[in-house]
């Protein structure tokens, strides 16, 4: 089947004829509609993870899909043939640029019916992120305060419409342009980066969802309140993190000294930091489905590209121009 593959780190993503692929039990198998474009595949690419979360060549990218059930395995339960799904496959199973995936049970949801499978496709990891971030690390409560750092992003545009269904006041950074279509997704206060100071606009934040790391991140925790949260999804990776994904002593040490300075700087303000690194889930894809459909949360897709120029749509991410998301459409 056609797929989009890299060879080893550092090389394009080039068209290439893949075997199919390999479902098992608890496995189903996606004729694929639709894939979301993700930084996170152009960081795979350039092999910016290759340390902590190894692959294996060649490699299908693809972090977002969205398609229609072909057939299921022995023990999947909940999913049959015909079925319209979305998911963010495991890091196993990633392979949304190729005409057909198998993607665990587990990490599978229907998909949301108010939209199209385009939009859908544009969904799984940033609202994954933005869940994980606001709902299961942040627990954010109505009254509290939270500050999304580029707002306009495929992760911000969700994010924000997530903050304030889960009744907080929002705060977002975006570029002048942006300022409009934040306000549009329901942001209390639109800072323009380029020309304003956030941290001289906001403070006692319960939250901040910070997507640029480095400096922005350590002005973010300066905005926080007492003990309040800051979760960074660009780093750097903390201790936690490493536990999680059971790294060798060598690679938590030194995940460990990369953000000992993030972590000393929030001890001192009396805020804590996080590193959040999404995971798979098809239970809140399927609570994220149900946002969608009630008009909680709306996708934003902001570019939409044919399966042919999958390498040139990537690329495209590092130039942006574009709000929301950009999606492969394959069709058949």
């Amino acid at each position: 089947m056609r797929a989009f593959v890299i060879e080893k780190y550092k090389q394009p993503l080039h068209e290439a004829d893949v075997p199919e692929p390999t479902a098992g039990d608890h496995d189903v198998l996606i004729q694929v509609a639709a894939a979301g474009l993700n930084q996170l595949d152009e960081k795979i690419r350039e092999g910016e993870f290759k340390q902590i979360l190894p692959y294996t060549f060649p490699l299908t990218l693809g972090h977002d899909v969205a398609g229609t059930v072909l057939s299921v395995g022995a023990k999947v339960v909940g999913f049959a043939p015909g079925d319209e799904v979305y998911a963010r496959p495991a890091k196993n199973q990633v392979g949304g640029f190729a005409e057909r995936v198998a993607v665990a049970d587990r990490d599978l949801s229907l998909r949301p019916t108010s939209v199209s499978l385009v939009e859908a496709a544009s969904l799984p990891l940033v609202a994954l992120t933005a869940w994980q971030a606001l709902v299961e690390r942040g627990n954010v409560r109505p009254g509290q305060k939270v500050l999304i750092h580029a707002g306009a992003g495929g992760v911000g545009s969700i994010a924000i419409q997530l903050a304030k269904h889960l009744g907080a006041t929002v705060a977002t950074t975006v570029s002048g342009p942006n300022t409009g279509f934040a306000r549009s997704l329901g942001a209390d206060i639109v800072i323009d980066y380029k020309t304003e100071d956030f941290e001289q606009l906001v403070k006692d934040y319960d939250l901040v969802l910070d997507s640029l790391g480095g400096e922005n991140l350590a002005k973010s925790l300066r905005v926080l309140k007492p003990g309040g949260l800051a979760i960074g999804i660009a780093g750097p990776p903390d201790p936690s993190f490493a536990e999680a994904n059971g790294l060798n002593a060598l690679l938590r040490f030194g995940i460990g000294a990369i953000s000992s300075k993030v972590r000393r700087q929030a001890k001192k303000l009396g805020v804590r930091y996080e590193f959040l690194f999404m995971r798979a889930s098809g239970d809140q894809l399927q609570k994220l489905a149900h946002l969608v459909d009630n008009g909680s949360i709306r996708p934003v897709v902001g570019k939409v590209l044919p399966f042919d120029q999958t390498p040139e749509a990537l690329a495209s991410l590092a130039r942006g121009g574009f709000r929301g998301k950009a999606v492969i459409s394959i069709g058949h």
